[in-house]
C-alpha cells in the first residue's frame, strides 16, 4: 500500500508553532508596547484581534462539514457510539484527572498554586473540545473512511453547541475557578455558533448554485493558507503576552505538556481498543480513536483568552496543546497502521458513497 503523506504545513506544524513562540516571546520582551496596545482592543473580555484570527481559522473548517451526512450514521452506529461516549462522557474527566494529578500533585514544588490552577483550566478547555479539523488529516493518513469521519465530525460539532459550556463550567467549578457564564456562553456563540452557522449557510447556498465539485474544488481552495496564517498569528500574539512568564520559568511548557501527552495516548487507546473489542472495522476504528485523542485547539485557545485573558496560564496551556499535538498524533497514525490487520477489514461503501469527505492537503 502506498504511503500517504501529510501536507507540508501540517507535517511541520510543531516547528512553526515553536518559531511563533520564539517570535511572540521576543516581541513581548523587546517591544512591550505591542501587547499593551493589543490588550486595549477587547469587548466583554473578548480580544477583538484574537477573535478575528480565530474566525479566520474556524470558518474554513466549518465549510467542509456536510451535516446531511448525519442521516447515514445509523447504518454503522458502533463507531459513532464509541466517538460520542469517549469524547463527551470520558475524555473531559480524564483530562481533568491527569492535569490535576501532575500540575497540582506531582509538579507541586515547581508550579505556584495559582498558576497550576490556570494551567489546569486550560487543560480542561482542551479536554472538552474534541477535534473537528485536523482529524480529517489523521483519518486520511491512517486510511480511515472519509465519509464516516465527516459523520463523526458533524455530530461532534452539534454536541459542542450544547455540551461544551456545561462541562467546562462544571469542571472549572470543581477546581474552584470562577467561571463567568455570560463570557463562556458568549465565547461559544462567537467561536462555535456563528462560524458553524456561517459555514452551513455558505455551503448549502453555493452547492445549490454551483454544485459540490465547484464548491470543494474552487471556493474552498480560496481559503487555503488562511487557517494556517490565522493560527500562527494568534500564537505570536498569545506568546507576546506570555514572554516574561516563559523566560522566568522555561520548564513551564514541558511541565504542562506531560499530562496533555499522557491524556492523548490514553484516550486514543481507549477508543481504539474499544473499537477492537466491539469488532468495528479498521476504517472506522482509526478515526474513532483519532478524533478523541486530538483537540479542537482553536476553540480552546479562543475561550481561554475570553475567560482568563491573553496573558493567563490557561491560554498558555491551550497553546502547549497545539505544540504537542502533531508529533504525538503522527505517532498514533503509525501505531494504527501497524495494527490494522487486527481489525475487521470490510468496508461499508453505502456510507462512504453517501457522503463525500473533505480531502486534506497532501
Amino acid at each position: 500500500m502506498a504511503q500517504k503523506r501529510i501536507g507540508f504545513f501540517a507535517r511541520y506544524l510543531s516547528l512553526w508553532v515553536a518559531l511563533c513562540i520564539a517570535l511572540g516571546v521576543a516581541v513581548g520582551v523587546l517591544f512591550p508596547g505591542v501587547p499593551e496596545t493589543l490588550g486595549r482592543f477587547e469587548y466583554a473580555r473578548v480580544s477583538i484581534p484574537v477573535a478575528i484570527l480565530i474566525w479566520l481559522m474556524i470558518y474554513p473548517m466549518m465549510l467542509k462539514v456536510d451535516f446531511r451526512s448525519i442521516v447515514n450514521a445509523g447504518k454503522r452506529p458502533k463507531g459513532l457510539v464509541v466517538t460520542l461516549v469517549v469524547n463527551w462522557l470520558i475524555k473531559p474527566f480524564t483530562m481533568y484527572f491527569f492535569a490535576w494529578l501532575f500540575l497540582k500533585v506531582v509538579f507541586k514544588t515547581f508550579i505556584p498554586d495559582g498558576l497550576s490552577t490556570e494551567y489546569l483550566a486550560g487543560a480542561v478547555l482542551l479536554g472538552a473540545a474534541p477535534c473537528t479539523a485536523m482529524v480529517f488529516v489523521w483519518s486520511y493518513l491512517s486510511d480511515g473512511d472519509p465519509g464516516y469521519t465527516v459523520v463523526q465530525v458533524a455530530v461532534n460539532d452539534l454536541v459542542i453547541l450544547v455540551a461544551f459550556a456545561p462541562i467546562v463550567a462544571f469542571l472549572l467549578g470543581v477546581s474552584d475557578v470562577r467561571v463567568p457564564m455570560d463570557t463562556l456562553l458568549l465565547s461559544v456563540a462567537l467561536f462555535v455558533v456563528i462560524p458553524l452557522g456561517a459555514g452551513f449557510l455558505t455551503r448549502n447556498i453555493l452547492v445549490k448554485r454551483h454544485g459540490l465539485a465547484w464548491f470543494e474544488g474552487v471556493f474552498c481552495k480560496k481559503f487555503d493558507g488562511i487557517t494556517e496564517a490565522g493560527l500562527l498569528l494568534t500564537l505570536v500574539i498569545l506568546f507576546a503576552f506570555q514572554g516574561e512568564t516563559i523566560l522566568s520559568n522555561p520548564l513551564t511548557i514541558v511541565l504542562i505538556a506531560v499530562p496533555l501527552v499522557i491524556q492523548t495516548y490514553f484516550i486514543f487507546f481507549l477508543g481504539y481498543g474499544w473499537s477492537k473489542l466491539w469488532k468495528v472495522p479498521y476504517s472506522v476504528a482509526a478515526p474513532s480513536g483519532m478524533i478523541g485523542a486530538s483537540n479542537f485547539f482553536e476553540l480552546s485557545v479562543a475561550v481561554a483568552v475570553s475567560l482568563f485573558g491573553l496573558s493567563s496560564g490557561a491560554a498558555l496551556a491551550t497553546v502547549v496543546g497545539v505544540l504537542t499535538e502533531v508529533p504525538v498524533m503522527l505517532s498514533l497514525v503509525k501505531i494504527a497502521r501497524a495494527t490494522r490487520n487486527r481489525f475487521p477489514q470490510e468496508n461499508a461503501p453505502e456510507v462512504a458513497e453517501a457522503v463525500a469527505g473533505p480531502s486534506p492537503a497532501i
